[in-house]
């Protein structure tokens, strides 16, 4: 077992690991996804999330498109979204998202959503509407859906993953012990059952968790043994960072060597491909997830 120090939060309040430095979005190709996602009105967990990655990502031309508009029903501690009661959805949404898609020609798109929780089919039409319109636009682009915690509704559920998207992730984002600091209207067990019953549909599965929180190696292990048990293919590690200060505070910065011994751990309790790494986030280097 590798044991590091780690670095508390209150030691680098003022300067983060040199691990954590990123470079500021430019260049031609970051412009190009700009005016794109400006023009067609489109909202992006890139801007939203604080995504310390988007100046890669749109460098490289490709962006996570969130769809059912950029207010979530949710108030998770961690996230940078706005949340509140959301306007009515627009439902011409899908059409936009899908030529926005084929304009960029990418090969592999990520969609992602705020959580619906007002919607009784959870947004699950619109979901499936996205990913049928961008398929018939660009049929040889690849597709991750990154979707919400449905409450159980596994009708909303398997609306949402049939439109014919390779990957379907939906993240744990912490350990069992922390969920009801970190995710308070989710329930661990409800996010696995979710996982399960997206891969006996057929999909390839995906979750990603993040740390720093004050989870523990062995939560963090027991975490692993259960995605593996609920039939998830693919990890995601990354540091949490805090958005604001109203947003729940880093535990703890994890050294990237760290990180690389979680990666080996997870494959060898079974997973098929971890991605780990303190810049990790749901949907880096997503294109290498779809044939694991």
């Amino acid at each position: 077992m590798i044991e590091l120090p780690v670095i508390s939060e209150e030691a680098t309040r003022r300067k983060k690991p040199d691990w954590l430095r990123v470079k500021l979005p430019v260049g031609k190709e970051y412009a190009s996804v700009r005016k794109l996602v400006d023009e067609h009105k489109l909202h992006t967990i890139c801007e939203s999330g604080n995504c310390p990655n988007m100046g890669e990502c749109w460098g490289a031309g490709t962006a996570t498109f969130m769809i059912l508009g950029n207010v979530c029903t949710r108030s998770c501690s961690f996230c940078a979204v706005a949340t509140g009661r959301p306007p009515e959805y627009d439902t011409d949404e899908p059409r936009r998202v899908a030529e926005a898609i084929k304009l960029m020609g990418v090969k592999h798109a990520v969609i992602t959503s705020v959580n619906r929780d007002e919607l009784k089919d959870k947004g699950s039409e619109i979901w499936y509407q996205t990913v049928v319109q961008t398929k018939e636009l660009s049929p040889a682009t690849t597709i991750e859906t990154l979707i919400p915690d449905v409450k159980s509704n596994w009708d909303a559920l398997y609306r949402m993953i049939s439109g014919g998207q390779e990957v379907v992730s939906h993240n744990m984002e912490t350990v069992g012990s922390l969920y009801r600091r970190v995710r308070p209207q989710a329930k661990y067990e409800r996010s696995l059952e979710q996982i399960k019953l997206t891969k006996e549909f057929g999909k390839r599965t995906k979750t990603g968790i993040m740390l720093g929180l004050g989870e523990t190696k062995d939560e963090l292990f027991k975490a692993m043994d259960d995605l593996v048990a609920h039939g998830c293919d693919i990890l995601t590690l990354g540091q949490y960072l805090q958005p604001t200060k109203m947003h729940i505070e880093v535990a703890e910065f994890i050294h990237p060597d760290m990180f690389a011994h979680y990666k080996e751990e997870g494959l060898r309790r079974g997973l098929k491909y971890v991605e780990s790494g303190p810049l990790v986030r749901s949907s880096y280097h997503a294109e290498k997830h779809v044939n694991v």
